[in-house]
């Protein structure tokens, strides 16, 4: 039997901005966190109607990578809807759970790192090292979270898994926002420094054992932090 053949429709003008839009985003072309142009700086840009350009622009609010803020114009939530959507779920599940999966995926790509990274990937590591320290000098709680989340691509990229890196890329967003925010005690900062040079140290040496033992306890050192920390609060 003859399949029905079905009608052939011109995709809309807004479903093309749509797309473009989104492409530029993915792209970095407009950086998550950033503030779009304006909407008749765009209309000039992009030589279309007002009510084509807001019906992308909702669209795209709807799809999660856009957030409009009363009197502060439209910024960049996020680079892709999957992004988006883990940061949400991220957000609503027990931190255990998410630390489990950081746990999963960190593991696997700091042993798989430790026999592919090149010696370009292993600098990079060492620098984002003393970034590390730098910023944990400092006492600034946002830059150490920015330069760890900066340091665990790293280590994901050097795995060369390339879709372990895309799905990493967006899942890490996921991780630090959910798991961000508690600050670090002198003691558990100090263990936390040292795990991450034995990680690379391991990486170094391409002993994938003992690098995914080190990526392992990353992660138990973050939840005895937070375990403790709660607890301090209970009796507080």
């Amino acid at each position: 039997m003859e399949r029905i053949s079905a009608p052939r429709r011109a995709t809309s003008l807004s479903a093309q901005l749509v797309q473009s839009l989104r492409s530029h985003i993915e792209s970095g072309g407009w950086p998550v966190g950033t503030r779009i142009p304006p909407e008749q700086a765009l209309i000039e840009e992009l030589g279309v109607g007002r009510s084509t350009l807001r019906e992308a622009i909702g669209a795209l609010v709807h799809l999660g990578l856009l957030e409009p803020r009363a009197g502060d114009g439209t910024y960049v939530r996020s680079a892709s809807e999957l992004q988006s959507v883990m940061v949400r779920r991220a957000s609503s599940a027990k931190r255990d759970n998410v630390l489990e999966l950081r746990t999963v995926l960190e593991e696997y790509a700091s042993g798989a790192a430790a026999l592919r990274r090149d010696e370009e990937q292993l600098q990079q590591l060492r620098e984002l090292l003393a970034d590390a320290d730098a910023a944990g000098d400092s006492q600034d709680p946002a830059a150490a979270r920015s330069v760890d989340a900066l340091f665990h691509r790293a280590v994901v990229r050097a795995s060369g898994n390339d879709l372990l890196i895309e799905v990493y890329d967006h899942l890490g967003t996921a991780l630090s926002s959910s798991l961000g925010g508690l600050p670090w005690d002198a003691a558990h900062a100090e263990e936390h420094a040292r795990l991450h040079r034995r990680l690379v140290a391991a990486i170094e040496a391409q002993d994938a054992s003992a690098a995914r033992e080190a990526a392992a306890a990353i992660v138990r050192c973050t939840r005895d932090h937070e375990s403790d920390r709660s607890e301090a609060g209970e009796e507080q």
